[in-house]
């Protein structure tokens, strides 16, 4: 009989997910420990009686409550019973490897090319169901690990489902890969998604058997570098990737072309604005000025039509100014007279005064009218013009006047015009005889432009 354990515990390594405790019979009082991610599974007679988590367990009908049928006491407490204990190792292994057993046939849905791949790489397990575990796959056995090391063990995790993982990476790589559209010779940037893809399609078969694999990777696919086909796809991939390069830098430099259009365009009407608001500013500088002229000259209208009405209102007008100026001019001259002993003194005289008189009708024509008899140069009497107008102030001319009394605008004759463009006095009509410029009919009151064969101005009214 063998020697009755008093304290059973897992004596296994890391890499193992079941381990059964060598020992087969225990006493009523054996005290069962297990360690933080662990659990005991304890048996008698082939059927499982109950599952233990961490902790110490005292192995007794109190924590066993099915242990009673099975075992006769004895007066003290201590008779054996024959029973089993697994502990199953609930860690995650890590970095378990996998590879298909052999090449995953694989055609180019783009170019129809035949390719043969393989795949390798590592994922990570853990036990689900410890009681599923031990049922489905242990059975009898001493224990079960990944490897072929565990000692005493029959086969291993990883012959157990060497073909589920080659079955399922062959049935579903190829598809996955042209489902989601990846170039083989670009595989390496989906291995992530690749690997999640194979990760739920095997997942199934091992939660079938009491374990789960949180992580799932795919290191590697193995392409035929070899392979004439395969060599034939690359140098295809590297043409078509060169059109691409080719067309990128062509759109890149239409799009350079185009933002350098959109500056230059920008610029220009930029630059247009600104000479718009520069010839903006112009013209209402120059209409600001021929407002204050226009003002100006309003203001000195106002003024001499008041100055006018002045005189008016005091019985007088600027004839009558100029006339008491001659007046006053002749009795200076009267009295500067010298009479002398021969009589010829005051002839003399009255000859020069009547000269400087007669000077004087330069500056007022009533004055020749005065002394026409002592000095040839004296002029004949004018009358005004009633129709006579000036063209700049509106004032009424005296008749030969050729400037106004009141603006000294510089009259010309009703029936001649100035040449704006060779300056010459010559007759009206359509054009000038001494050189040819087409005259721009404009009313001599108010400047407005005539209407060809028009006797009044339409603005002013003014008789033409």
């Amino acid at each position: 009989m063998a020697k009755i354990a008093e304290v059973i515990k897992y004596e296994g390594d890391n890499s193992t997910f079941v381990w059964k405790h060598p020992s087969e019979d225990f006493n009523s009082l054996t005290q069962l420990i297990v360690h933080e991610s662990q659990e005991a599974i304890f048996f008698m007679n082939g059927e499982a009686l109950d599952l233990f988590g961490p902790g110490r367990h005292t192995l007794e009908t109190q924590n066993i409550p099915k242990l009673g049928k099975f075992i006769n006491k004895t007066v003290d407490g201590e008779t054996p019973f024959h029973c089993e204990v697994y502990f199953v190792n609930k860690t995650v292994q890590m970095a378990i490897k996998w590879g298909t057993d052999s090449k995953v046939r694989y055609l180019d849905p783009n170019l129809g090319i035949p390719l043969e791949i393989g795949a390798c790489g590592e994922m990570n397990l853990a036990v689900a169901d410890s009681r599923k575990l031990l049922l489905k796959l242990v059975g009898t056995m001493n224990g079960i690990a990944w490897g072929e090391n565990g000692i005493g063990f029959t086969k291993s995790v990883q012959n157990s489902f060497r073909p589920l993982i080659s079955t399922a990476v062959k049935s579903n790589l190829s598809n996955a890969i042209k489902t989601n559209n990846i170039n083989i010779l670009e595989i390496d940037e989906k291995l992530e998604m690749l690997s999640e893809i194979m990760r739920k399609s095997i997942i199934g078969g091992f939660e079938e058997y009491g374990l789960t694999i949180p992580q799932f990777y795919i290191t590697n696919v193995a392409l035929p570098e070899n392979d004439p086909n395969f060599r034939k796809m690359k140098e295809l991939h590297t043409v078509s990737f060169q059109t691409r390069m080719i067309q990128a830098d062509a759109l890149v430099k239409s799009a350079q072309a185009d933002a350098e259009a959109e500056v230059t365009a920008a610029r220009r009407k930029m630059e247009m604005e600104r000479q718009l608001t520069a010839t903006e500013v112009a013209r209402r500088e120059a209409e600001r000025e021929l407002i204050r002229a226009q003002a100006e000259a309003q203001a000195a209208k106002m003024a001499g039509l008041a100055e006018a009405e002045v005189m008016a209102a005091k019985g007088y007008n600027q004839r009558d100014v100029l006339a008491a100026d001659v007046q006053k001019a002749y009795a200076e001259g009267i009295g500067n007279m010298t009479i002398n002993g021969s009589g010829g003194g005051v002839a003399g005289d009255m000859i020069g005064l009547g000269v400087g008189m007669a000077a004087a009708g330069a500056v007022a024509p009533q004055l020749g009218e005065m002394f026409k008899g002592f000095s040839n140069s004296a002029e004949k009497p004018v009358q005004e013009n009633s129709n006579a107008k000036c063209a700049k102030c509106g004032a009424v001319l005296p008749d030969n006047a050729k400037f106004c009394l009141e603006c000294g605008e510089k009259v010309v004759a009703a029936d001649k015009v100035v040449c704006p463009e060779c300056g010459n006095t010559v007759a009206k009509g359509k054009f000038c005889p001494e050189c040819g410029h087409k005259f721009l009919m404009v009313c001599p009151n108010c400047g407005k432009e005539l209407v060809s064969g028009a006797k009044f101005c339409l603005e002013c009214g003014e008789k033409l």
